[in-house]
């Protein structure tokens, strides 16, 4: 029983149920706005409901509020929802600057690492004087 406490009292599942129920109230509101909307437009195009507006027995008026009202939703999802939430993200955590990749971390290591166990510099220089011939050896031949 205490397992399905501790389910319940989740931080997650109370933010869930908290968006589903504003997701509700917030859906009534826009369908209140989408009904004034479509109101203007049945009254301009001379249809007193536009949701029954059938030209030519062919029901466009229903999938053309369905549209109208998903363009809505979405547009003020967007500009009062998700443009809000990118600024405070931005300002309040802002992003790391980018830095040096792992992998060209560990290859400096490696490469300090080498040069330690051979007594040249670690900074990458050219130089290996414990090396005889090769690539950057200073006595070559010797």
């Amino acid at each position: 029983m205490s397992g399905f406490k501790n389910f319940l009292l989740r931080g997650n599942l109370i933010e869930l149920a908290v968006a589903f129920i504003m997701g509700g109230a917030f859906a009534t509101v826009v369908t209140a706005l989408v009904d004034v909307i479509m109101d203007l437009v049945g009254k301009v195009g001379g249809v007193k409901d536009f949701s029954d507006y059938e030209p030519k027995g062919v029901s466009v008026g229903a999938f053309l509020t369905a549209l109208i009202s998903f363009v809505i939703l979405a547009a003020v999802v967007y500009f009062f929802i998700v443009t809000p939430y990118t600024k405070a993200k931005e300002r309040y955590f802002p992003s790391a600057p980018p830095g040096t990749p792992e992998d060209i971390k560990i290859l400096g290591e490696i490469r300090d690492l080498l040069a330690a166990q051979q007594g040249g510099t670690a900074q990458g220089g050219t130089t290996n004087p414990g090396v005889t011939g090769g690539p950057g050896a200073t006595n070559p031949g010797v």
